[in-house]
C-alpha cells in the first residue's frame, strides 16, 4: 500500500439538527439549474484540453448546488484505453480522513463514545504501551492532528512513537486516524467498516464508497499515472486504512459532503466544534514563496477531520488527498450550500483540480491557495 502524503497534507504537516435527520434543502430555481448546466457545458469543452496539457489521464467532477447534487461528469481514461465514467472508482487518498472523523463524531453524538475520554482505556498500540503519554491521548486530539505521532510509523523505523506530547502541537498524522479508528472498534465492539456504513454511508445514501474490496470493484477502479509517467494498477486491498486508500466516485463523495453540510447525525454542539480551529495555521501558508498577503485567508487550520479556510465572504470546509498517482479535493461552502468534488488519477492532477475549481467556484483567493499546491 502506497502511503505518500499529498502536497496539501504535507503543507499542514509543516504548516456549521440533531440526530440523523438532514436539514430541509431549498428547491433549486430554473435560473440556478440553467447556470449549473451552463457550467457543465463549459467544463465539457475545457476538461479534455486540461488533461492533455498537464498529462493527467482522467478527472471526475461532482457539483453541488443548494445542498443537492446538480450533476457529475468524467473525462479521459481510467486506465490505458479504458474511458473514465461517472461510475469510475478513484483512490481518494487522504479524503478518507473526513469520512473517519464524521463516523467518530456521530458515534459521539449517539453517546457511544466520547471525544475527550482517554483512548487508553480501550486501545493502546503495543508500540507505545510503555509510554505514559498514551494516557493523555483522546479522539479529539487525533482528529485535530494533535496526537503527537508521525504521519506514518515507517518514518520512525516502523515503530510508533510520540514526537510531541499529545495535544501540544499540530502535526499531520495518518497514524493518529488509524489509532482513533481502532479505539472506536474496541469502544463499540463493532468492526470499523460496519461502523462507517452504519454512521455515514447508509444515512448519506452512499453506495459506491468502500474501505476494502476487490473482485468486481477492480473493473471500475481507476489506475494511476505517477510522476515518472508510468501506470500502476489499482490497489484494491483487503485491509482498511482510516487515513488513506478509500475508493469512491465523485458523486458518492458529494453525497457525503451534503450529509456533512446538513450536520447529519450531529448535535449542535458537535457541529460547531467540528469546524472550530484552535491552532491557526495561516502563518504556515502565507509569506515569501507561498501566498501573498492579498490572497491569504483570514483563518486556516484543522477542525475535527476537516481543514477550515475562512475568507471575508465565505468559509470553505475542505480536504484534499494525494498518493503516488492520485490527486483529489472536496469542499463545501456552508453559507451558499455549494460544493465541489474533483478526483484525478495522475500525479499532475492538482493543476487540473485548480482549473476545475477556478471555473466552477471562482474565488480568486482560494484558487491561489490551490495554485500554490499545484506548483
Amino acid at each position: 500500500m502506497v502511503r505518500l502524503s499529498s502536497t496539501f497534507s504535507l503543507m499542514f504537516a509543516a504548516v456549521l439538527m440533531t440526530g440523523c435527520a438532514a436539514v430541509a434543502e431549498p428547491v433549486r430555481t430554473a435560473p440556478e439549474i440553467a447556470a449549473s448546466q451552463s457550467l457543465k457545458g463549459e467544463l465539457d469543452a475545457r476538461a479534455p484540453g486540461w488533461l492533455r496539457l498537464y498529462d493527467v489521464p482522467s478527472v471526475s467532477v461532482a457539483y453541488i448546488v443548494d445542498g443537492q447534487l446538480a450533476w457529475s461528469a468524467a473525462y479521459g481514461e481510467r486506465a490505458p484505453g479504458q474511458p473514465a465514467t461517472p461510475d469510475t472508482l478513484y483512490n481518494i487518498a487522504s479524503m478518507t480522513k473526513p469520512i473517519v472523523a464524521e463516523t467518530v463524531l456521530r458515534l459521539a453524538a449517539a453517546g457511544r463514545l466520547s471525544l475527550d475520554e482517554p483512548m487508553a482505556a480501550y486501545w493502546t498500540d503495543p508500540d507505545i504501551a510503555g509510554d505514559p503519554r498514551r494516557l493523555q491521548l483522546t479522539a479529539a486530539m487525533a482528529l485535530r492532528h494533535q496526537s503527537g505521532f508521525p504521519n506514518w510509523r515507517y518514518e520512525t523505523e516502523d515503530h510508533l512513537v510520540f514526537q510531541a506530547d499529545p495535544g501540544t502541537r499540530t502535526s499531520y498524522s495518518g497514524e493518529g486516524y488509524d489509532y482513533v479508528a481502532r479505539f472506536a472498534e474496541r469502544r463499540t465492539g463493532q468492526d470499523w467498516e460496519s461502523l462507517a456504513n452504519e454512521m455515514v454511508f447508509a444515512p448519506a445514501g452512499m453506495v459506491d464508497t468502500r474501505f476494502t474490496g476487490g473482485g468486481a470493484l477492480s473493473d471500475r477502479a481507476a489506475s494511476s499515472k505517477g510522476p515518472d509517467g508510468s501506470w500502476r494498477a489499482p490497489d484494491v486491498g483487503t485491509e482498511w486504512s482510516a487515513a488513506d486508500n478509500v475508493r469512491s466516485t465523485a458523486a458518492d463523495y458529494a453525497r457525503f459532503l451534503i450529509s456533512a453540510m446538513n450536520r447529519q447525525g450531529l448535535t449542535p454542539e458537535l457541529a460547531v466544534r467540528r469546524v472550530t480551529v484552535d491552532d491557526d495555521q495561516t502563518g504556515q501558508a502565507c509569506g515569501p514563496e507561498r501566498l501573498a498577503p492579498e490572497v491569504c485567508p483570514d483563518a486556516l487550520g484543522f477542525g475535527l477531520g476537516w481543514v477550515v479556510t475562512r475568507y471575508p465572504d465565505e468559509t470553505i470546509i475542505q480536504h484534499g488527498g494525494g498518493d503516488w498517482g492520485e490527486r483529489t479535493l472536496g469542499f463545501y461552502v456552508p453559507e451558499t450550500r455549494t460544493g465541489i468534488v474533483v478526483f484525478t488519477n495522475g500525479a499532475n492532477g492538482m493543476k487540473v483540480i485548480r482549473d476545475v475549481v477556478a471555473l466552477l467556484h471562482p474565488n480568486a483567493k482560494f484558487v491561489a491557495f490551490l495554485d500554490m499546491q499545484a506548483r
